[in-house]
């Protein structure tokens, strides 16, 4: 066993981990923050999809023992970020989600998008989305949700202005 102090959510927790498990693992089965879902387990589905120091990662890839010193963000640590409520009024306003296994990967990925991207067109939010897969939606109204969010995410920063 190997001990990491990770700052998880923005609380900081000191655990002791195996080696070889994954982020996704450690989230989930000993941190119990089950809304990282581990689909592929090898990095392509895009499921499993946290904040690792500001930047959209796949969990399943990333070691536990890795993070050790870091910041991880899973979305029950999203819960009060205004731009995670705004894309999660969006997908429930546009049906942009089924079965909502990748929901929460997709959400985090939008986030990323939209922190990168003040205004994304389709075309670009396509293109940013093509790791994150989704076997149901078809992926229109996810695209359509992250526009619009997109969208009125630049109208209150002119707001602001």
């Amino acid at each position: 066993m190997t001990a990491v102090t990770i700052e998880l959510n923005g609380v900081k927790i000191a655990d002791d981990v195996e080696p070889r498990q994954s982020l996704g693992d450690f989230l989930r089965d000993r941190c119990g923050l089950t809304a990282t879902h581990l689909g592929c387990e090898h990095g392509a589905c895009g499921a499993c999809t946290v904040v690792l120091d500001g930047k959209a990662t796949r969990s399943c890839l990333s070691l536990a023992v890795m993070c050790d010193g870091r910041a991880v963000q899973t979305l029950e640590g999203l819960r009060t970020d205004a731009m995670m409520e705004r894309l999660r009024r969006h997908f429930h306003e546009s049906h942009a989600l089924q079965c909502g296994f990748c929901t929460p990967g997709m959400l985090i990925m939008a986030r990323d998008i939209l922190r990168r991207h003040s205004r994304p067109d389709a075309a670009t939010v396509r293109h940013e989305l093509s790791g994150q897969i989704c076997r149901c939606t078809g992926y229109a109204n996810i695209v359509k949700a992250i526009v619009a969010a997109g969208q009125e995410t630049a109208q209150v920063a002119a707001s602001e202005e």
